[in-house]
């Protein structure tokens, strides 16, 4: 990748170490949004090692700087759910997009990157498939088992159903194979026979 490829990461990732909300990770605390992205990385990198610049930038700023607009700050229930998230892909797009052209990218580059973390077009798009894929990985081996014991089996049974159908083939196959806690594969393994 380009010089302008790993400063546009860099600034990424100095966004997202402003995250004040921090995780461990193999043992130090991390932002939590740039452990995210950290990881959203790797999973491109194992799952479409061929990705191309576009989609790599669009993985690593999916959720940039997504602390400053917290779920809190949007009403209860699922059309505030729906505003949040469809405001946030706006928000992540534009704010990509000004440190993309901040290091000398042009229009073009800004405009992919964006539709990309808009997800626009998922299903038709290989690459906004190819991200939605990542994002689901990255929540089921991350994020999944925390998030289950916190609500009810079966609304985790029905969201973990829609985020499989969500994924192509290729994600799915890889889903299967992330070493799950028993109770979380439980999960999985029902939402999947079911759905």
């Amino acid at each position: 990748m380009t010089t302008k490829f790993a400063t546009a990461i860099a600034a990424f990732d100095r966004a997202n170490e402003a995250d004040p909300n921090v995780e461990e990770v193999d043992g130090t605390e991390v932002p939590r949004e740039l452990a995210y992205a950290r990881r959203m990385s790797a999973w491109l990198d194992r799952l479409y090692p061929e990705a191309s610049e576009a989609l790599r930038l669009a993985v690593r700023c999916q959720h940039i700087e997504r602390w400053t607009s917290p779920r809190k700050s949007y009403p209860d229930g699922r059309v505030g759910y729906l505003t949040w998230r469809r405001d946030l892909k706006t928000f992540h797009a534009e704010r990509a997009g000004e440190i993309l052209r901040e290091v000398g990218y042009g229009e073009d580059i800004a405009a992919r990157v964006g539709a990309l973390v808009r997800k626009e077009r998922l299903k038709q798009d290989p690459e906004a498939q190819a991200l939605e894929d990542v994002v689901c990985l990255v929540f089921l081996e991350s994020y999944f088992s925390p998030f289950a014991r916190q609500h009810d089996p079966a609304k985790v049974v029905d969201i973990v159903r829609k985020t499989w159908r969500k994924m192509s083939g290729h994600g799915q196959a890889a889903a299967l194979e992330l070493p799950l806690d028993a109770e979380s594969r439980a999960l999985v393994e029902e939402a999947v026979a079911g759905g």
